[in-house]
């Protein structure tokens, strides 16, 4: 991971610093490494994370619209 600094203006590239680390899941990730998961727990989260992702993407994919055929 690369971030530029333009300009000496660190505020800007501390902001992109962590909109990066957000985007990538770092945070999250450190904060469930705090404590022990165990690893049927860790499975059920896993599930429960990827149905969300695939509701998700469902809920903002273009439905696929059959045309009638045409008729001769």
């Amino acid at each position: 991971m690369e971030i530029k600094v333009r300009g000496n203006d660190i505020e800007n590239a501390l902001k992109a610093l962590k909109r990066q680390l957000q985007k990538d899941g770092l945070f999250r990730e450190i904060k469930q490494r705090r404590f022990y998961e165990k690893p049927s727990v860790k499975e059920k989260r896993k599930r429960r994370e990827a149905l969300r992702k695939r509701l998700k993407a469902q809920k903002y994919k273009r439905p696929f619209l059959r045309r009638p055929a045409a008729s001769a």
